[in-house]
């Protein structure tokens, strides 16, 4: 199933794992953000490991 949407629920502690993992769709600066204009298809892997490793678990992705 492809993913169609991530987002990043409050509650964020801005540790920068996601930013490591996949950093062509998420930027933390206060907190952490979704690149706007990304194709979420090329970047799947990045984002469930970003997901999976997320200490506070906030990264939210949904699949079509």
């Amino acid at each position: 199933m492809a993913i169609i949407s991530v987002t990043v629920e409050d509650g964020c502690i801005s540790c920068g794992i996601c930013e490591e993992t996949a950093p062509k769709v998420f930027e933390v600066d206060d907190v952490s953000t979704v690149i706007e204009g990304v194709n979420f298809a090329d970047f799947e892997a990045g984002i469930r490991e970003a997901a999976e490793e997320c200490p506070v678990e906030v990264i939210k992705f949904e699949e079509e």
